[in-house]
């Protein structure tokens, strides 16, 4: 290690210790709205946003949320209000965000897969007021506002996008860049409080539908100076290629909070484009990259180019960035810095990767155990006292983050929900700690100051991860369970090569014991599936069983389900079906495409 490297590294941690014991002033202002404010004021002029070919100055930016905040405003909409905002990433999402947070609402982010029972669900969960919806979103919400609370012609906003249709007669129509509203700072945007909540991110729990976790305007903000100052390192020159939901944590609080605390530029894309990747890059001169790593596996993916590191990338930050591929993405592009992290959208704590260390979720400033846990009984081990017993070093443990004054727990807005992901007495009496339902194992990265090192191991329980979304076992069961002629159906994870995560796979039985292709309407199962679930909660593997084995528990069969997967030669006869990327209709499995998955070219 060389001299400049160890004094890096040694500042680096000075300001990270620093961080941890500073905790934002909690009756400061400090919302997003407030934020954009001051960087309007000190970089009026230099561009904020870039998508599409368009781009947004600070000034602009600032201006065009203070002409909807007034809008908001004078329908009443204010302190503590919680506003649902459901659109694809660009311009006018932010803006909107913004103009929500400028007159102390609450955004209510929802996820744009979400369709008939699990979108009424979240925005009447949360208690909506208004709802802002895309007009790429309006025909999702046509399709249940019958069912929400909501007021036809008063409480939908409506924000064009490409101008194909206009607004439905039941929503109001807000042209974000030409309308007659006051674009002057309101002075109630410098009331809102960083204690406040700021806005509601949805996430699949490991039961029943989504829940809303609650994002504090002063958590958000911790978590955007740490991305920042730690993971980043940067300044007001950032400029970050950011194509990542802007309704999830890291899309949003980790990456355009990064942009938000210095006042920087980020290009925003839609959706994430494999192939456009590089020269977009080189196009928008963007110097850092947020990422989940799925999208690493997929650039990886692509023809490699004797020319891929020859870009202005300097470091690339997010969450996921397995050990199998870190290397390969870090030399193909030319990274210098990865700024892997790990946390929750609920949760009290979070690993960072500010060492700059390879193959790594990082360090933990937080208080936490590592715990033994059995994995097919689904619990954690408790000895004789009933405590948990904490994992040798090297070995992988369901990971607690404790409960304390400096690191609280601020859950969902269901209290239930929250409780149920707190462990008590976990150690010692009256301790309290943060259920992750996730393994974590301490590894040996060389010198770093003493400081452990984690990586991170697999989903537990009834959860696992695809497409960069949680899904949640049980409310898939009970979307098929639904579906006309199904028994019982068992929902559960399993591991494509070259993929990240696990894909979905559901067992199934029918009515009656029969257990045959031609004894379920593949066509009609698939519709429902289709139709009722986001594209990636839906199971990509169907497996038809005779009977739902009876002789050991549920949790057991959802062990044994998951280790045979989808392998012909392991599922004892019984018929499995497949669907295919991009499709929409399920059908047998042969063994040339099973063959084109095991090595890792099905596109999934």
């Amino acid at each position: 290690m060389g001299i400049s490297t160890f004094f890096s590294m040694a500042k680096t941690l000075y300001v990270a210790k620093k961080m941890s014991k500073t905790l934002p002033d909690e009756n400061a202002p400090g919302s997003m709205g407030y934020l954009v404010q001051l960087n309007a004021a000190k970089y009026p002029n230099k561009v904020a946003l870039l998508c599409e070919n368009e781009e947004l100055t600070w000034g602009q930016f600032n201006a065009r949320a203070n002409q909807l905040a007034h809008r908001l405003s004078a329908d009443g909409v204010g302190m503590g209000d919680v506003v649902a905002l459901m659109m694809e990433n660009r311009l006018e999402f932010l803006i909107s965000l913004a103009a929500i947070g400028k007159v102390g609402a609450i955004g209510g982010l929802i996820n744009t897969n979400l369709r008939d029972k699990g979108l009424t669900h979240c925005i009447e969960l949360i208690n909506s007021r208004k709802c802002i919806m895309g007009e790429e979103c309006a025909g999702a919400i046509s399709e249940i506002k019958d069912q929400l609370h909501l007021k036809d012609g008063d409480d939908y906003i409506y924000i064009t996008d490409k101008g194909q249709y206009p607004a439905p007669d039941w929503a109001v129509p807000f042209d974000v860049f030409g309308n007659n509203e006051s674009d002057v700072n309101l002075p109630v945007t410098e009331t809102v409080s960083m204690k406040q909540d700021g806005f509601y991110i949805f996430t699949s729990g490991t039961t029943g539908l989504p829940k809303a976790a609650i994002q504090t305007i002063g958590k958000g903000h911790r978590s955007a100076v740490m991305a920042q100052k730690l993971l980043v390192q940067c300044d007001e020159s950032v400029r970050l290629y950011n194509c990542l939901p802007l309704y999830h944590t890291t899309g949003l609080t980790v990456g355009f909070g990064t942009v938000l605390q210095v006042g920087g530029t980020m290009f925003i894309r839609r959706k994430f484009s494999a192939s456009n990747f590089i020269a977009e890059v080189r196009k928008h001169n963007t110097n850092a990259f947020v990422y989940i790593g799925e999208l690493c596996r997929y650039l990886l993916a692509t023809e490699s180019q004797p020319d891929d590191a020859n870009n202005p990338l300097t470091v690339a930050f997010g969450n996921g960035l397995r050990p199998d591929i870190w290397m390969a993405f870090k030399h193909r592009y030319g990274f210098e810095r990865i700024g892997e992290l790990y946390g929750a959208s609920e949760g009290n704590g979070a690993f960072i990767n500010i060492l700059n260390k390879d193959m790594t979720v990082g360090m933990a400033p937080f208080p936490l155990k590592i715990v033994e846990y059995d994995v097919l009984e689904d619990a954690p081990v408790k000895d004789a006292k009933g405590r948990c017993i904490e994992v040798a070093k090297g070995a992988a443990g369901l990971l607690l983050f404790q409960i304390t004054k400096e690191t609280p727990f601020d859950g969902y807005t269901n209290k239930e929900a929250s409780e149920k992901k707190i462990m008590r007495n976990v150690i010692e009496d009256g301790d309290a700690y943060f259920n992750t339902g996730d393994l974590i194992k301490q590894v040996d990265v060389g010198f770093a100051f003493g400081l452990p090192h984690y990586q991170f191991s697999d989903r537990v329980g009834d959860t696992f991860r695809w497409k960069g979304e949680n899904v949640a076992t049980n409310e898939v069961g009970e979307v098929i369970n639904n579906f006309p002629g199904i028994e019982t159906t068992n929902v559960y994870g399993v591991q494509l090569p070259g993929t990240d995560g696990r894909a979905g796979m559901a067992a199934i039985t029918l009515k009656g014991g029969a257990a045959a292709i031609a004894d379920i309407d593949v066509a009609g199962l698939s519709a429902h599936i289709c139709e009722q679930l986001p594209s990636y909660a839906r199971p990509v593997f169907i497996r038809l069983l005779q009977d739902m084995d009876s002789t050991g528990t549920f949790k057991m069969m959802k062990g044994r389900f998951r280790d045979e997967g989808f392998d012909p030669a392991r599922v004892q006869g019984d018929p499995l079906l497949v669907l295919k990327p991009g499709g929409s209709q399920y059908e047998l499995l042969d063994d040339d495409f099973y063959q084109k998955i095991r090595a890792g070219d099905a596109a999934y």
